[in-house]
């Protein structure tokens, strides 16, 4: 499954949902692209106040405190 992670360098939030998707990793076959949204207007004004983003298939999961658990119950729906 592919996963997409809006963050930005400096975001505290943003390298914490890095740790949460890695740790995710063990139990799902995740693919994550990470974007830092600072290379693209289109993605600082549609994600600016929500960073950290976790999106897959054009579906956001969660943004702001990614939480292991109620991403994992997100992640189980999807597979």
């Amino acid at each position: 499954m592919q996963i997409i992670l809006y963050s930005r360098q400096g975001c505290h939030l943003c390298t914490e949902a890095k740790e949460v998707l890695k740790d995710l990793q063990r139990d799902f076959s995740l693919e994550i692209i990470e974007r830092n949204i600072d290379e693209s207007e289109e993605w600082i004004e549609k994600y600016g106040l929500m960073i950290p983003v976790v999106e897959s298939e054009n579906e956001t999961l969660q943004y702001g405190q990614i939480d292991y658990f109620s991403l994992r119950k997100r992640l189980q729906w999807k597979s």
